[in-house]
């Protein structure tokens, strides 16, 4: 093994330093953004690795995938505008065909989950 690693070490090194920046990106994304955020990050990093293997290593895109990665990006631009501006025509179109209840009746932080009684045991 030491003389594999003597052999290999100019990619090992690299290799092993890109992973530990990698995860670092990745807990930072995760502590930074939410979950779905994250998913779709992660959407928008596959479309990138696609597009960058058909422009540099003349790798063939089908017309389905073309479509696919449209779609997809499409959604995440959809969902980053609904994130700048909730109260939009276009987010209240999307929670009215989804059958959302209004915002003023979604649980948050604030609510209460067990009614308060008013009686006290003596």
């Amino acid at each position: 093994i030491p003389g594999a690693l003597a052999t290999w070490w100019p990619y090992v090194l690299p290799n092993a330093l890109l992973a530990f920046v990698l995860n670092m990106l990745v807990a930072t994304i995760i502590k930074e953004m939410s979950a779905v955020g994250f998913i779709l990050a992660g959407v928008c990093k596959d479309i990138a690795i696609v597009l960058f293997s058909a422009v540099f290593f003349a790798e063939t895109v089908t017309g389905q995938q073309g479509v696919g990665f449209m779609v997809a990006l499409a959604g995440v631009f959809f969902w980053s505008y609904l994130k700048v501006s909730p109260d939009s025509t276009a987010a209240m179109v999307v929670a009215r065909l989804l059958q959302m209840p209004p915002e003023s009746k979604m649980p948050n932080e604030n609510t209460i989950l067990l009614p308060q009684t008013s009686s006290t045991k003596v």
